[in-house]
């Protein structure tokens, strides 16, 4: 039974003597004394000495059998050279640490999907303590971000994501060729940019041909200065997005301008006007027709965003070029003020645009990332501490491989 114990709880350099459950908190502590045939070694040399004296330590570990766990165990006091006392190094709990390192790994498995308050519930234990938990353990078990040691770069996207809603923002980097994320920073200012592209070897630099990214000026200044060789390409789901903007505008515009009956008609149709056609269902689409038929601006608004989505299937630079200038002039020519202002600033950034016919690029990774960092802002109902929220963005870009629960088995 004592080998089985110790072999159950693991802990290297000690024998497990006895089990009782504490009066009060109903937890299970767990007795150990140091095991005698392990050599003591000095912590920072990692050599052999001699013992001064021994401690005792408790340290909470994993729950057993539902009931909170403590472990106490017998360490080895050492005296330097110098005379100074020295607790020997143990692999399963942290210098001067009250959990073992088991317990900070599954704390932190459970605040990659749980909030920290909720975790704090549960196990019984303050939220600031979690916090700093689970800020250790990713701090010491996450790849590094170190863009000096980056090398085949050649498609990169950047992006902007909100550590609060509508404010206070982060600058993302990902390569869009292996999909991970290689560089995260407060700020969205194109010095936060510059900045990762000074840390990158010059030919790093050389190596990346396109950078894909939104229509914000910041960006595109840091990549003209810092990459004059690389191309911009203006992610296709901005552009159409600033579309669904000027479709939501006329469509208010024309609810307020609009009789008793036009405004019951419009009353639940932004939907329709904003998805694909093909995606539309038979009784979506009679709709849709309807409200095309009773509203001729609109009915334009609608058919030109088809007929700008189209612009993206063209096979190669040129075509993409003389396409969107087609549609620009058509859209200039319905004398609509949204859509000739659209059609404007569409013109000033062609060039970027039709990059796209080159590279065939998107933002879709980046974007789904900015989808799991959302959903992570939202469970934690705002981060305050930066430096944490960097590191569970950079949480989000790792794949979890090994259950919470049982660290030796692999997910499917």
């Amino acid at each position: 039974m004592p080998s089985l114990s110790s072999a159950l709880f693991s802990f290297k350099g000690q024998c497990v003597q006895s089990f009782s459950i504490e009066q009060g908190s109903h937890s299970i502590l767990v007795r150990c004394r140091r095991d005698g045939r392990f050599k003591v070694k000095e912590p920072r040399t990692e050599r052999r000495c001699t013992v001064d004296h021994y401690v005792r330590r408790r340290v909470h570990d994993l729950p057993v059998s539902g009931r909170p766990c403590n472990i106490e165990v017998e360490l080895a006091q050492t005296r330097d050279k110098d005379g100074r006392r020295l607790i020997e190094a143990t692999e399963y709990v942290a210098k001067g640490a009250r959990y073992t390192i088991r317990f900070c790994q599954f704390i932190s498995g459970l605040c990659r999907y749980m909030s920290i308050h909720a975790v704090s519930q549960h196990l019984g234990i303050r939220w600031e303590t979690i916090k700093n938990i689970d800020k250790e353990y990713l701090h010491s078990t996450l790849p590094g971000l170190e863009p000096a040691k980056l090398n085949n770069l050649i498609h990169i996207g950047v992006d902007e994501v909100a550590r609060a809603k509508g404010h206070d923002y982060m600058t993302v980097v990902y390569d869009l060729v292996s999909g991970h994320l290689i560089w995260v920073e407060h700020g969205r200012k194109a010095a936060v940019l510059i900045s990762f592209f000074e840390q990158l070897s010059t030919a790093t630099k050389d190596g990346i041909k396109a950078v894909s990214m939104d229509m914000g000026q910041p960006y595109q200044s840091a990549v003209r200065k810092m990459l004059p060789n690389a191309d911009i390409v203006f992610d296709r789901f901005h552009v159409m997005q600033n579309y669904g903007l000027l479709i939501k505008k006329e469509r208010s515009k024309a609810f307020r301008n609009g009789s008793h009956e036009e405004k019951k008609m419009l009353k639940g149709t932004l939907f329709l006007l904003l998805k694909n056609a093909h995606k539309l269902d038979e009784g979506q689409s009679d709709r849709l027709g309807d409200l095309l038929e009773s509203n001729k601006t609109l009915c334009i608004v609608y058919m030109l965003k088809e007929q700008l989505q189209a612009i993206w299937d063209e096979a190669c630079y040129k075509s993409m070029v003389m396409a969107l200038e087609a549609w620009c002039g058509l859209a200039r020519s319905t004398r609509i003020l949204s859509l000739c202002n659209y059609a404007d600033a569409l013109l000033d950034r062609k060039v970027g645009i039709c990059n796209y016919a080159k590279y065939r690029l998107t933002n879709a990774r980046v974007e789904a990332g900015n989808v799991s960092i959302g959903l992570l802002r939202r469970r934690a109902r705002g981060i305050r501490d930066i430096e944490y929220f960097k590191l569970k963005i950079r949480q989000t870009s790792v794949p979890d491989n090994h259950s919470t629960f049982y660290p030796n088995i692999k997910l499917m």
